[in-house]
């Protein structure tokens, strides 16, 4: 088992309509920062983003932001992290962010914070990586999402045992226990029809 130094988490640039998502983001990047973790994500200081850096960042963590050009206005670049770095499209920023990382887990979030979840948990499917990646299903926000995933699987269109790399927990404390627990299968990504 190889300890997670350092994670990207995925969020939304804004709040959400519940309270408990900012209190949670806050809880998230406390929790991280305390257990020595390094925190890498988008580099925006509004929103779910900016939130859960200044939980990690009022703990003492260290936090790596990691932002487009062309973003800089819209989520306006949080100045207060330990390093920002500012990349030319959104493929360099998930690329830097995944070569930083150890681990990457999602928070509520939009079409964005999906889209950065799939393609690390696809690259982890087709073994580009063996990295652990997980849902921190805060307030059940995730439940549809992995009810879908469960009726990929029933309708054959994905392993169950990819769709079981997936990790999901409730809170970011049970999030880092299956991380660190988190061994890669061995499993090619095809389904054969003899499989179905």
């Amino acid at each position: 088992m190889k300890k997670v130094k350092s994670i990207v988490v995925f969020c939304a640039s804004s709040l959400g309509n519940s309270q408990l998502y900012e209190e949670q983001a806050t809880h998230v990047g406390h929790v991280i920062a305390e257990h020595g973790i390094r925190l890498v994500y988008g580099g925006g200081r509004v929103g779910l983003m900016g939130t859960i850096a200044n939980g990690a960042l009022a703990k003492g963590g260290k936090v790596v932001g990691v932002i487009p050009h062309f973003l800089n206005s819209k989520e306006r670049e949080h100045t207060g992290v330990s390093q920002l770095i500012t990349v030319d499209s959104m493929h360099d920023r998930k690329k830097i962010m995944n070569d930083y990382a150890d681990g990457a887990i999602a928070l509520p979030g939009g079409f964005g914070t999906l889209e950065e979840l799939f393609e690390m948990i696809t690259w982890a499917q087709l073994g580009l990586h063996r990295k652990p990646v997980g849902i921190v299903n805060m307030n059940g926000f995730y439940d549809h999402l992995i009810y879908f995933m469960a009726h990929m699987v029933t309708e054959g269109l994905l392993k169950r045992e990819n769709y079981e790399m997936l990790l999901v927990a409730d809170t970011i404390e049970e999030m880092l226990v299956k991380m660190e627990q988190y061994e890669a299968p061995q499993v090619p990504k095809w389904i054969e029809k003899n499989e179905i």
